[in-house]
């Protein structure tokens, strides 16, 4: 007999509550169904599978970190904006270890939600970039360099992969300070054709 109450949403979210205890790669549904207090089976009334549970619980992160981006950015622009969202981004993955990696999941087509949160996520490093004058194709560079530098700090830093003898808090400043500086500087366009 189903357990009352139990939805695709409640699932995804103990979910979430799950991964951000044991590790991203350590859900299963097993794992869920256990913690549930359900059978195996019951589950799948919820979630198509693994991968269908994986892709709602990328979404569920990828709209709470949207969230928290858009709330950081709110009123602000230039290095104030840039350093206010990579800091909402860093303290994210901080306060949710398990859910962080699923953001990294390319949204989901079929899924309008999922989309939209990717959508929020990328189009609040758009307007930051903007206001920087970058413009054009050149945003998608500025995004992806945005993405992988943050993202690059906090995966280390989860990982335990800062072990110099300097404050690593300092160091996430100056990567900040110096994506600043690239934006402020970002090159023109070159100009093609025949003159």
């Amino acid at each position: 007999m189903p357990r009352a109450g139990l939805n695709q949403q409640v699932v995804v979210r103990e979910a979430a509550r799950l991964v951000d205890e044991v590790g991203y790669d350590q859900l299963t549904l097993a794992a869920l169904a256990n913690r549930l207090g359900v059978a195996l089976p019951s589950l799948y009334k919820h979630v198509k599978g693994a991968d269908a549970l994986a892709q709602k619980l990328s979404a569920l992160a990828t709209a709470e970190i949207a969230d928290e981006m858009t709330t950081a950015a709110a009123g602000r622009s230039g290095e104030d904006a840039l350093r206010a969202v990579a800091d909402a981004y860093r303290s994210y993955a901080r306060r949710h270890p398990g859910r962080y990696p699923a953001t990294q999941r390319v949204p989901d087509p079929a899924d309008p939600a999922h989309q939209a949160a990717g959508e929020r996520a990328v189009g609040v490093v758009h307007a930051i970039l903007r206001g920087y004058g970058v413009g054009g194709d050149a945003v998608v560079d500025g995004v992806r360099m945005f993405r992988a530098a943050v993202h690059g700090f906090v995966s280390l830093e989860a990982a335990g992969g800062f072990g110099l003898p300097r404050e690593v808090d300092h160091s996430f400043d100056r990567m900040i300070a110096a994506l600043d500086i690239a934006f402020r500087s970002w090159p023109s366009p070159k100009r093609t054709g025949v003159g």
